[in-house]
């Protein structure tokens, strides 16, 4: 990888504020870099998450602490006038509220002593295509699920030797299986529940299987309490 290409590129990501195109960075810089040169530098070959390790892994190793956090998260860069691949789909989005055209992100974020940097990454593909029954419509899926990439990452991040103590994500990751492996190699867990969740508030209430509604929980601001989720051992 040209190290200096990559700095112009990104700087030039990070400045612009509209479009990034080849011609963009190539106006900017008096054409001192020809927009050809931008394009076979990103065509030259697919970038992967273990380029971005590569990267990032002396920073990390500056800022490491043992209580840091590894934050999961997914974003969609829309592409709405962008023809439809396997890459570039539908998608869910959960801000919008309804699916959207563009690239599925999955992204692994490290905190560390006040400094986020990210060090991992998985494009999300839908290689797969069917016929909805109810809508007749032709859609795509994946081979393998978001919690299957987390995991993935998470694994990842062990085997890159990442010191952190906590795993952080939202609903749609907070499945049984997920807290089960983060458990099983001795780190904790910190993500948000859907409403529809079950829990029991005492062990009694588990064992008899009194379970009730995250969303029926009369709750103060902050307030704290202990339970067991429905179909997840640990409390």
């Amino acid at each position: 990888m040209n190290q200096d290409f990559l700095e112009i590129y990104t700087d030039y990501l990070i400045s612009t504020f509209g479009s990034a195109t080849a011609t963009g960075l190539a106006s900017m810089l008096d054409d001192a870099v020809s927009h050809d040169q931008v394009t076979r530098f990103l065509s030259e070959r697919d970038y992967t998450s273990r380029d971005l390790w590569l990267q990032v892994k002396s920073t990390v190793r500056e800022i490491e602490q043992p209580d840091a956090v590894l934050i999961f998260d997914d974003t969609i860069q829309q592409k709405a006038w962008t023809d439809e691949s396997e890459l570039i789909c539908w998608h869910y989005d959960h801000c919008a509220n309804r699916t959207v055209k563009g690239v599925n992100l999955l992204n692994a974020l490290y905190y560390s002593s006040g400094v986020s940097i990210p060090v991992d990454f998985r494009l999300i593909r839908k290689p797969l295509q069917f016929c909805d029954v109810a809508t007749r419509r032709l859609k795509r899926a994946s081979e393998v699920t978001k919690n299957t990439r987390l995991q993935e990452m998470f694994l990842q991040a062990l085997q890159n030797q990442l010191v952190f103590r906590y795993v952080l994500m939202d609903s749609w990751f907070a499945s049984k299986d997920n807290f089960e492996l983060i458990l099983s190699k001795h780190k904790h867990f910190v993500a948000v529940l859907k409403d529809n969740r079950l829990v029991a508030l005492s062990q009694a209430d588990k064992e008899q299987g009194r379970f009730v509604r995250v969303d029926s929980l009369q709750l103060a601001d902050k307030q704290a309490v202990r339970g067991w989720l429905k179909g997840f051992e640990h409390e």
